[in-house]
């Protein structure tokens, strides 16, 4: 028996975060998606967390330089936890020993209009 869609009315709403991500040392999407993960069970709890529904949806590398790596990102979250999502990335300062700064330069509703940040 197949399973059956879930109709749009009883699907979560989900926003899009478009992050610009500067670090001292480059990193992959599987560090970035530690890092979101880490930064948000470290200040919101992981109980907090679980509701978010956190998804690193697209990773651009845009510079690198010697001094630092510059990335963009977009990444799915639920409507509802949107502000505690940006609260928990910009707290984050350090990874692994690395200096690190996140910052969200938009919110969307949509993939397609998320990407206009970038």
């Amino acid at each position: 028996m197949r399973l059956k869609v879930l109709p749009p009315t009883l699907r979560k709403n989900s926003r899009y975060l478009t992050l610009d991500i500067k670090s001292a040392s480059p990193i992959t999407k599987d560090e970035l998606v530690n890092m979101i993960w880490d930064a948000c069970i470290r200040f919101q709890g992981e109980c907090m967390t679980s509701n978010f529904n956190l998804w690193v949806m697209k990773f651009y590398e845009i510079e690198k330089t010697d001094e630092y790596a510059h990335y963009k990102s977009i990444v799915r979250c639920q409507r509802d936890f949107v502000e505690n999502v940006r609260s928990s990335l910009a707290l984050t300062y350090r990874y692994n020993g690395n200096l690190v700064s996140i910052t969200t330069i938009g919110l969307s509703g949509t993939i397609k209009a998320s990407q206009k940040f970038i």
